[in-house]
């Protein structure tokens, strides 16, 4: 019963979190859209990780070389996905 009730709070102190953080992120998008910052910095939305997966999706062969560079430097996070994305860019 007591597992029961701290589960539950868990749940709902994390759909709480989630809910902050979302509206935290989409709030600033106006500024930022002004001012140039560096790639690193900004966060990625989960909507714009889709979009560029489903991109990247036509040219398998090429995400592959590009997952494999990001494997050998060692990337994670965002840098990951912004070397990624970079990759791609390239002809």
């Amino acid at each position: 019963m007591l597992r029961t009730r701290i589960c539950l709070a868990a749940m709902l102190l994390a759909a709480g979190l989630h809910t902050a953080s979302a509206q935290t992120a989409t709030a600033p998008a106006a500024p930022a859209a002004t001012t140039e910052a560096k790639p690193g910095k900004i966060k990625l939305t989960m909507q714009k990780l889709k979009d560029m997966k489903a991109k990247w999706a036509a040219n398998k062969p090429k995400l592959k070389a590009c997952r494999a560079e990001v494997k050998s430097k060692g990337l994670a996070g965002d840098d990951r996905w912004f070397y990624i994305e970079e990759c791609m860019g390239k002809s």
